[in-house]
């Protein structure tokens, strides 16, 4: 497994360039599996494998993205003490192609399992884009497992609304020498940052101005800003009220100035939770009781495919592989973890092919 995982990082698959990485797990799967393998329309894909020693089981998919964030290009991955990580110039690709390593070497070496369709989604780290494009007619298991997290011991019932709002404020360029003549657009942006809370505004709800650009010349009354800010919450009627403070925060502070603001604010996806009692989650924690660990469920603030494929009518729900430090060059997964991973969702297939 821990082979298969260092040849899958070494094949770059930086978010919109996954089709060659796709591509060669697709063929893999085809030897390995003897899998039914297909792409939709989005270029995610879904291979089919027959159940084993189980007859009339409910089919159940494992999900995980192919996309890595930057730095994901020429990754060389090296293990140390037990521990995979890459070189340092890189991100490992640990997020998410350790889940992916899990998931296969879980289905490879379950002794019983139900009809498993494992997929593959593009576009994760973008704005969860292979989920939402994903052809569910393809698909005939409705509960499944997303594996893209970090703790092994927890599974995730679901996320927040996410609410993206990218403004443009234009206001008036003038030379530097007569500013009287000009309004700034900077200044403009600053007033109206200033007038709505930022960071963690309760135990549910977040807020962040995370871009801005404007201006072009030192010597001159910059005319055009661009920001790009978001809000998340765990209830959805919060997100909203927040997204529309932000929004009228900007659109007053140009009025005042003599400015205008272009405010596009759109919802990426919405706040829903898996039920506790649900069978996905029901199934989950006995896998990971069965491999020695304490069983937690919570909801997180972060988006992932599950968050989408259960607004889209499936019950779904997130468990990890153990890496740390995603997003980062000092990303790493031990394979004492990887294991752990690969035994719970091998656990998870065996009790769901007796149900």
């Amino acid at each position: 497994m821990v082979e298969r995982f260092c040849a899958m990082v070494r094949i770059d698959s930086e978010s919109g360039n996954e089709a060659r990485f796709i591509e060669a797990t697709k063929r893999q799967l085809e030897a390995e599996l003897s899998a039914q393998c297909v792409l939709d329309g989005h270029g995610n894909l879904i291979v089919k494998v027959p159940a084993k020693g189980a007859a009339g089981g409910a089919p159940i998919f494992l999900a995980a993205h192919a996309d890595t964030v930057k730095p994901g290009v020429g990754i060389e991955p090296i293990v140390e003490d037990g521990v995979v990580r890459s070189r340092g110039e890189t991100i490992l690709g640990a997020d998410d192609k350790a889940g992916l390593a899990a998931i296969i070497e879980a289905v490879l070496t379950a002794e019983r399992r139900p009809p498993v369709e494992i997929v593959v989604t593009r576009g994760e780290e973008i704005g969860l884009v292979g989920a939402r494009h994903l052809d569910l007619s393809l698909l005939e298991a409705r509960r499944g497992i997303i594996v893209d997290g970090e703790p092994l011991d927890e599974v995730v019932l679901g996320g927040p609304t996410h609410a993206m709002i990218d403004v443009e404020i234009v206001g008036k360029a003038a030379h530097a020498a007569d500013p009287e003549r000009g309004v700034s657009a900077i200044r403009v942006a600053a007033a109206a940052i200033t007038r709505f809370e930022e960071g963690k505004l309760d135990d549910e709800t977040v807020a962040n101005v995370g871009t801005i650009h404007g201006g072009m010349i030192r010597n001159g009354v910059p005319e055009r800003v661009k920001i790009e800010a978001e809000c998340r919450s765990l209830d959805h009627e919060k997100c909203m009220k927040q997204a529309e403070t932000v929004k009228a925060a900007f659109e007053a502070a140009a009025a005042e100035a003599g400015a205008k603001a272009h405010v596009d604010l759109r919802i990426e996806y919405e706040a829903s939770k898996t039920p506790e009692d649900s069978k996905i989650v029901r199934l989950t924690k006995d896998a990971i009781a069965a491999a020695g660990l304490e069983p937690t469920t919570r909801v997180i603030l972060g988006g992932t495919d599950a968050l989408i494929l259960a607004g889209r009518g499936l019950e779904t729900a997130v468990i990890g592989t153990g890496g740390q430090a995603a997003h980062s060059t000092d990303e790493r997964v031990s394979v004492a973890d990887l294991e752990k991973a690969s035994e719970i969702l091998r656990n998870l297939l065996e009790i769901a092919a007796v149900e």
